[in-house]
C-alpha cells in the first residue's frame, strides 16, 4: 500500500467527493469489490459478520453501509435484528434495503447507549477525525454492545501499487516510476487500527484475512484501478491514460507468466467497551 500525501489524505476524507463522486452510486465500489472474486481463499465477509453477531439482539447500525451487501445479509439471515443502513451519500442508498438514513458518521443521530451493534466496515479511513468518530460510535453503543470494523493492511495489494507506479512512469516518461496511486486504507490501516480503536474500546480482537488474487484477464485490474476516478486530481498523472497503460502492462505480465498475482491482507476487528 502506498503512503498518501497530506493532500491525498484530505481528499480521501472529503465529504463532497465521497457523497457526490466516489459513492454517488454503487458503480465504483462494486468495481473494487469485484476483484475479490478471484481471491483464494474466499472469505464470506457478510457471513463472518453474521457469525460475530450471533449473541446480539436489537438494533444493528451499519455506518457507511455503501451498496448494502452487509445490510442485505443481515435482513436475510437475522430478520430478528433491526438492521439499519447509514451512509453520507443518498445516491448509494437508493437500492439498499430499508430502513436507511443519510448521515455523517461523525455526528450520529442516535441517543447514548441506544444501539446494540455498530458496523464500520472499510469506512473509517474516510472520516475527517478518526478518533472522534470512534468515540461517537462508542457513545451510541449499549453496555455489552460490539463494534465490528474492517480495513486493509499497509502491504495489501502492493502489486497494484507497483503496477500503477510503472504505468504512471511510462505515461510521464519517468523510467524509475511515476507518482504513487491514492490509498484509501492508509489513514486507518490494519496496522494502525488497534491504536485508534483503543482510544474508546478496551477489548479488541483482530481476525486477519490473507489471500492471493490470481487473474488471467487485465480487465478486472483496470476496472479496479479506474474505480479511484473520484481522486484522479490527486494522482499527479493523466488518470485514464495511466489506467490504460496499466492494463497493457498487466496484459504483458499475464502473457509472460500466465497470470497476474496480487497479495491481499485485510482484517476484521471486533471491539467491546
Amino acid at each position: 500500500m502506498t503512503s498518501n500525501t497530506a493532500q491525498q489524505d484530505a481528499a480521501v476524507a472529503d465529504k463532497s467527493i465521497l457523497a457526490n463522486s466516489a459513492y454517488a452510486d454503487g458503480r465504483h465500489l462494486a468495481a473494487r469489490q469485484s476483484i475479490y472474486r478471484w481471491q483464494q481463499p474466499q472469505y464470506d465477509l457478510p457471513g463472518i459478520v453474521v457469525e460475530e453477531l450471533a449473541a446480539t439482539s436489537g438494533i444493528v447500525l451499519d455506518v457507511g453501509c455503501g451498496n448494502g451487501k452487509f445490510v442485505s445479509r443481515l435482513h436475510k439471515d437475522r430478520p430478528d435484528l433491526q438492521a439499519v443502513g447509514m451512509d453520507i451519500s443518498a445516491g448509494i442508498l437508493a437500492d439498499v434495503e430499508k430502513p436507511v438514513l443519510v448521515s455523517d458518521a461523525q455526528a450520529l443521530p442516535f441517543a447514548d447507549n441506544s444501539v446494540d451493534a455498530v458496523l464500520a466496515l472499510h469506512m473509517l479511513y474516510h472520516v475527517g477525525d478518526i478518533v472522534a468518530t470512534i468515540k461517537e460510535l462508542a457513545r451510541i453503543l449499549r453496555p455489552g454492545g460490539v463494534l465490528i470494523a474492517s480495513t486493509n493492511s499497509d502491504i495489501d495489494k502492493r502489486e497494484l501499487d507497483q503496477l500503477w507506479s510503472k504505468a504512471a512512469g511510462d505515461v510521464l516518461g519517468i523510467p524509475e516510476g511515476g507518482p504513487a496511486r491514492v490509498s484509501l486504507s492508509s489513514r486507518f490501516s490494519l496496522e494502525k487500527a488497534c491504536g485508534y480503536l483503543g482510544t474508546a474500546f478496551k477489548d479488541i480482537r483482530v481476525r486477519e484475512l490473507p489471500g492471493t488474487i490470481e487473474i488471467t484477464d487485465p480487465a478486472p485490474i483496470a476496472a479496479h484501478l479506474a474505480s479511484y476516478e473520484a481522486w484522479a486530481d490527486e494522482c499527479g498523472v493523466p488518470f485514464r491514460e495511466t489506467v490504460s497503460r496499466a492494463a497493457e502492462v498487466a496484459a504483458g505480465a499475464i502473457a509472460s507468466n500466465g497470470s497476474f498475482k496480487i497479495t491481499c491482507l485485510g482484517g476484521i476487528l471486533m471491539c467491546r467497551l
